[in-house]
């Protein structure tokens, strides 16, 4: 982006995703996702997050994870496979740095819960984030209670995030996965972005790049949104694409047009 650079004055690349926490957009779905997750976490239960891909989920994981103070909680941060429960009980002990690699399943359960109740020994709450859950079997689904709580169910070891695209709440009603849905505690789910919150958003991270406003025409930002369906992760690309566009152009503004140039160059 060097050229977008020189050519529109950014201080740094427009409409990245590594952008600081205290500068992320308050999109419309994220305070009720943080209130939740703050709930879950002091309940410890489970709440989940859904939305297409790229509607601001991991943006959202990343706000959530950054108020758990390390002195406090002990965040597991997982990635969900289509593998086994044994594969996932073997992620979680590698996120948890247990020797424990057995085959066994129920040695594998123990070395997880003997390492949970450890950490909340030393007065810290292990909080587990899943990304991509919507992967999860349904199988899997069927026995992840028993992993988080204790003999008689009489509390849980730690509180669980699932984040996933829509299909996860699916896999959550099927009947084996009762158990386990029966501790989430509240749903989030994220929609694409209306018109005016687009144009927010996009503002907005122009001003973090240090452009101005004029630099987008409101052709643009209407060719943007409707192009996304309202997508953050697909408006960031068309954004930078468009701008690439028109610097090519030696343009001074990006039009609908360079929009449009853009959208072919994505999938």
């Amino acid at each position: 982006m060097i050229a977008l650079t020189n050519a529109y004055g950014f201080s740094c690349e427009p409409f990245g995703s590594n952008i600081p926490i205290d500068q992320l957009f308050p999109l419309p779905g994220l305070k009720p996702f943080l209130d939740r997750f703050d709930y879950a976490v002091h309940l410890g239960a489970v709440t989940v997050i859904t939305g297409e891909v790229g509607a601001g989920k991991s943006t959202s994981l990343r706000a959530a994870s950054a108020r758990l103070h390390p002195a406090q909680y002990k965040v597991i941060t997982l990635i969900a496979t289509t593998g086994s429960m044994g594969e996932l009980l073997r992620q979680i002990c590698l996120e948890l740095g247990t020797p424990e690699m057995a085959n066994s399943s129920a040695k594998l359960f123990k070395a997880i819960r003997d390492q949970l109740q450890d950490i909340c020994q030393k007065k810290l709450t292990p909080v587990m984030i899943v990304d991509e859950a919507h992967l999860i079997r349904t199988e899997v689904f069927s026995q992840l209670h028993t992993l988080v709580q204790v003999p008689f169910d009489t509390q849980s070891l730690t509180p669980m995030v699932l984040s996933g695209q829509t299909t996860l709440i699916d896999k959550l009603l099927y009947h084996t996965a009762r158990p386990f849905a029966s501790r989430v505690l509240g749903r989030t789910h994220l929609e694409g972005l209306q018109l005016k919150d687009m144009q927010a958003y996009l503002l907005h991270h122009l001003k973090i790049a240090g452009g101005k406003a004029e630099l987008l025409s409101d052709e643009a930002i209407t060719a943007i949104h409707q192009s996304s369906g309202g997508l953050l992760r697909r408006a960031n690309l068309l954004a930078r694409g468009a701008f690439l566009a028109a610097s090519q152009e030696t343009c001074p503004t990006v039009t609908a047009e360079h929009v449009r140039i853009a959208s072919t160059e994505i999938l």
